[in-house]
């Protein structure tokens, strides 16, 4: 048995692990889409660095689109297998394939009319809507905590990542020779101290385990409240400075977080008395998809649903859908929060709105979640004083910022108390994966002085026997 990680191998995006059999039949864990990493993103997408066609099956961990989002190329260049998932990744999926599709649409077109007026050839997208609607017919839905075959020798089971809903991290029990193998990969892994969902599961002993290393060498900041930050970012900008707050955020997880936090802020009644535009058609149709499995949810949000049915819904809260409406935020004057996708601010509606407000200093942008270095968000959270976007440079103006704390994927002591209920003697060895290459160093090292033996940090495309 042999596996070969072909994406996020030493990055944090592009998530996708092949494992092959002796007797030659392969699995595929995840197919996901490298963003953010300027000129070499497109170059990455369109080279798997395996046949699509020799995939016999694949197994999905959750829906961002850096774990799915190059699910229907691999259908069109000729997969033909089952994809398991959870029930709520395969909804979310139905609705973040098809956006994915429409802006790599959308990008190509204006990316074409330069190539035009050079003479350079012209791009195709990655896959369209059409392709997007037809790999929805291999999805096959599974639920938490019980074995299902995937092909002949090979069991799964997924346990509760606690990442988004439906994340799940996968557990594969594969039998060659009459021995059998225990392969876990993580996904990502969710917070322990979540806002919205349950806390990661423990899971049974391992052999070989894939895991995420996204915040391998850090602590999320917890000596102050989300709430309590993102307050303070409203009362600086809007109230004072009577400006607009940007802010960035992913569709999946991130807006929903942000939605109750202030919810919130309401019922304690310190929320500001402004207008709040949820500017994304993706992320209003993610949020009602959420609310729909309220199974998921911890404890505490449990019990505030048995005062409060919606804690994603409060006074101000405005859904922006038409494109008509989003431009009419930019002519408008008064002091008011913007919550749009993308999270990293490299695509969507959300860059527009950093492109015509990002020059006014009475203006913020807060970034809330990981951002790939050379994404727009990454530059603005590393000081640029200057970016580009849509082909203009723009001066940085507008304060920036970011609350670290509101990130989806655990921190060290997170992934720490994940692997907690496995003993580290028995794990032959442990493969870092979906992280920054420095990052996965300093864990490396902390990993080794917990006591696993044999922890490695793959290139991609890298391939390695497992005895």
């Amino acid at each position: 048995m042999k596996i070969a990680f072909h994406g996020a191998a030493r990055t944090v995006t592009g998530s996708k692990h092949l494992v092959t059999l002796k007797n030659g039949k392969r699995i595929l864990l995840d197919c996901g889409m490298f963003q953010g990493m300027g000129g070499e993103t497109d170059v990455l997408n369109r080279e798997f660095g395996f046949d699509a066609s020799s995939v016999d099956v694949m197994v999905l961990s959750h829906a961002h689109i850096d774990h799915c989002g190059l699910i229907p190329k691999l259908v069109k260049e000729g997969f033909s297998g089952r994809i398991f998932c959870t029930p709520a990744t395969n909804e979310l999926t139905k609705v973040l394939l098809p956006d994915s599709a429409e802006i790599q649409e959308d990008d190509v077109k204006y990316e074409n009319k330069k190539r035009a007026a050079s003479g350079q050839p012209y791009l195709r997208p990655l896959y369209t809507r059409v392709d997007a609607e037809q790999a929805f017919d291999h999805f096959v839905s599974v639920e938490y905590g019980s074995w299902f075959d995937v092909i002949d020798g090979v069991q799964a089971m997924f346990t509760d990542a606690g990442h988004i809903i439906g994340s799940a991290c996968v557990h594969l029990k594969i039998n060659e020779d009459g021995k059998d193998r225990r392969i876990t990969f993580s996904g990502d892994v969710g917070r322990y101290r979540d806002m919205i969902l349950k806390s990661p599961e423990e899971f049974s002993q391992a052999e070989y385990i894939l895991l995420e290393s996204t915040y391998g060498n850090s602590l999320h900041d917890l000596t102050v409240t989300t709430p309590d930050m993102l307050l303070q970012w409203i009362q600086k900008t809007c109230l004072e400075k009577k400006g607009k707050l940007i802010i960035p955020a992913f569709s999946v997880g991130r807006t929903q977080e942000i939605l109750y936090v202030l919810n919130q802020l309401e019922l304690e009644k310190r929320l500001p008395d402004l207008d709040y535009f949820l500017d994304s058609p993706l992320s209003i149709q993610a949020t009602n998809l959420v609310k729909r499995y309220p199974q998921y949810f911890n404890r505490t949000i449990q019990k505030i649903l048995e005062t409060d049915n919606d804690p994603f819904m409060f006074k101000g809260l405005k859904y922006v859908k038409t494109v008509e409406q989003s431009k009419l935020l930019n002519f408008r004057n008064e002091p008011c929060v913007i919550i749009s996708a993308s999270g990293m601010a490299d695509a969507g509606r959300v860059k527009h709105h950093i492109s015509n407000n990002i020059e006014n200093s009475h203006n913020s942008i807060l970034l809330t979640g990981y951002c790939e270095p050379d994404s727009l968000g990454g530059r603005l959270m590393a000081g640029a004083k200057e970016v580009g976007i849509f082909g203009v440079r723009h001066e940085v103006h507008a304060d920036v910022g970011s609350i670290r704390s509101m990130s989806a994927h655990g921190d060290y002591e997170d992934l720490s108390q994940w692997l907690a209920c496995q003993d580290s003697r028995q794990v032959k060895t442990l493969f870092l994966v979906h992280g920054d290459y420095p990052v996965q160093q300093d864990f490396q090292q902390r990993l080794i002085k917990k006591g696993f033996l044999d922890v490695q940090i793959p290139e991609r495309h890298f391939e390695v026997g497992l005895p």
